[in-house]
């Protein structure tokens, strides 16, 4: 539903040449609907003199693009419009070409108003593609190329200067896309358009070209580094972690594949390890850690214990945890305070049982988000888990895929959830019941490479929403589907 306000707006927005001449006379206080009416209906030509006479010191998607109480829909949670997004940049590139003393003659004085410009928190990849919109690297390059047209512009005459803006981005870089945005990120230093990277994620980048990267990177701006694909192993991480640990504000350091070097001596591995723990303790705003696809069998003690504070989300996806890993953390400071917790991967179903438990146990007031893909639970396990998985009332999210339970199992698990009021989200396997000539216990991998029988399980989603609509939860989904962005970022938790 939209209110008359919005219909409104979006009326007045019908004509824009005329919309654009009426803009000096509209109250501030219609800036901001104005402004996600354009962006949604691509009314390019109102946007980009939008954010030309922009008429407050912050313009922020993520505030702007949101559900708000004119209009339901959260255009941050699609992927932009390439014509939205490039009206946006046509008009901050038309506020760098006004000259700072031609500022005060516009209307209002409107446009020296403008100083940051936060283009963060838009949709990542994990979406259907549509050449009509903008991916994330889409969006960096677009941002990048203005931050390298305003620096070959030249310099303004004396008196002349344009009125600098901060631009605040997520930045997106591989092996292709390096050089292009170490040349923007060089070229806005100094720049009247300042880049500003919140969150950094570098995808299977040599170390060299990693660490080029953080040095150029402002250490007031930086929230997160996400290092995906690198395969750096404890060597080349011992040259990294430096880099980044200067970064005092970052909240959330995403590594993998952290492990020893097979070529390397065992004192060498050593060494580095423990250069590596020692910059860890470094970090004084760290709230999430992710360590996925890291061998930390017997060793999470070492690692959580420089930490300057206790963590709210902590990944630790196929790290080969041992029972005494589980134990440490159970007790540690980390454990009450978690609100997300990935431990995908790891063996969970014998003498990591009951030590996973007692940690479950302790998170259970905080928890929001577990996520136990491929973990060997089966109906045993998870029966004997139910009641204390049932004391965690917070949670909102369950990852349950891979895991060989049954249909019994399952109906058990939503049967007893119900006194989870804040659940919403369930990604269960595909029962055992529906596979043919399962080897027991099943590797996940045969789990999840198998064919199923598509008239069982038809018969099992059914049943499971059946169960859902007598127990009066049909808001909450039940869902095998591992794909379709149902996991929560920290960030938005």
């Amino acid at each position: 539903m939209h209110t008359l306000v919005f219909l409104s707006t979006r009326q007045v927005l019908q004509c824009q040449p005329a919309a654009c001449q009426a803009l000096p006379l509209l109250p501030r206080e219609l800036f901001p609907l104005l402004f996600k009416v354009a962006f949604m209906d691509k009314k390019t030509v109102v946007l980009r003199e939008l954010v030309h006479t922009w008429p407050f010191p912050l313009l922020s998607f993520q505030q702007l693009l949101q559900e708000c109480a004119h209009c339901s829909r959260a255009l941050l949670q699609e992927r932009p419009s390439t014509e939205s997004m490039q009206a946006v940049i046509l008009g901050l590139t038309a506020r760098l070409h006004t000259p700072e003393t031609e500022a005060g003659t516009q209307p209002l004085c409107r446009k020296h108003a403008l100083r940051v410009l936060d283009m963060t928190g838009l949709l990542d990849d994990g979406v259907e593609q549509d050449p009509g919109t903008m991916s994330m690297w889409d969006c960096t390059a677009a941002v990048a190329r203005t931050c390298i047209a305003q620096q070959q512009g030249g310099t303004a005459e004396p008196g002349l200067a344009p009125v600098p803006v901060e631009v605040r981005v997520d930045l997106r870089v591989n092996r292709a896309s390096y050089a292009f945005l170490r040349e923007a990120l060089r070229s806005s230093v100094g720049s009247p358009l300042r880049l500003c990277c919140r969150d950094l994620r570098a995808e299977d980048l040599p170390m060299r070209n990693t660490v080029a990267l953080l040095q150029l990177l402002d250490a007031g701006c930086l929230r997160r580094v996400d290092l995906r694909f690198n395969n750096l192993g404890l060597r080349g991480l011992s040259v990294i972690i430096p880099h980044v640990a200067r970064f005092q504000h970052l909240a959330s350091l995403r590594l993998h594949y952290v492990h020893g070097d097979s070529r390397q001596p065992s004192v060498d591995g050593e060494d580095n390890f423990r250069y590596f723990l020692a910059q860890m303790g470094r970090f004084t705003c760290l709230r999430e850690l992710s360590m996925g696809s890291s061998l930390l069998s017997g060793r999470l003690d070492q690692l959580l214990s420089t930490l300057q504070s206790p963590l709210e989300s902590l990944e630790l996806a196929f790290c080969a945890l041992l029972p005494e890993d589980l134990r440490f953390l159970a007790q540690s400071p980390h454990a009450v305070r978690l609100k997300k917790l990935d431990l995908s991967g790891n063996d969970l179903s014998g003498s990591q049982l009951e030590p996973f438990q007692v940690l479950l146990q302790a998170a259970a007031a905080t928890l929001l988000h577990l996520e136990l893909t491929e973990c060997q639970l089966a109906d045993t396990q998870l029966l004997a888990t139910l009641p204390v998985l049932t004391r965690c009332t917070s949670l909102r999210y369950l990852g349950l895929y891979g895991n060989p339970l049954s249909m019994a199992g399952l109906k058990e698990l939503l049967r007893d959830s119900v006194v989870q009021a804040e659940l919403r989200t369930v990604v269960h396997p595909f029962p055992v019941d529906c596979y043919e000539g399962l080897p027991w216990p099943p590797p996940a991998s045969v789990l999840l490479e198998a064919s199923i029988n598509e008239e069982k399980f038809a018969r099992v989603e059914a049943e499971l929403h059946q169960l859902l609509l007598a127990s009066g939860r049909a808001h909450v989904l039940w869902t095998t589907d591992i794909y379709g962005r149902l996991a929560a970022d920290y960030f938005s938790l």
